[in-house]
């Protein structure tokens, strides 16, 4: 999914920079909202893409989270069994 967001971020960089039809807004919020917060977060900074929007801000809480409890799945692994 994180790979579907930073796809979708950046196809809507270069369509908003050759003034082409967008990626709906929603769109790229859901994907970064169900498992792709790295992607978008990742994707926001290396295109500089919808880093002004309040709204987007959630994509950077989402992919801190989204990191923090990878790191902590990865360093706790006894959890599962």
């Amino acid at each position: 999914m994180s790979f579907a967001a930073f796809v979708a971020f950046g196809a809507d960089k270069l369509r908003a920079i050759r003034r082409k039809r967008r990626v709906p807004e929603r769109s790229l919020l859901c994907l970064s909202l169900f498992l792709g917060g790295v992607g978008g977060m990742l994707a926001m900074l290396l295109f500089r893409h919808k880093t002004k929007k309040p709204l987007f801000k959630l994509v950077y809480l989402f992919g801190v989270l989204q990191l923090a409890l990878a790191l902590f799945l990865l360093l706790k692994p006894e959890i599962f069994g």
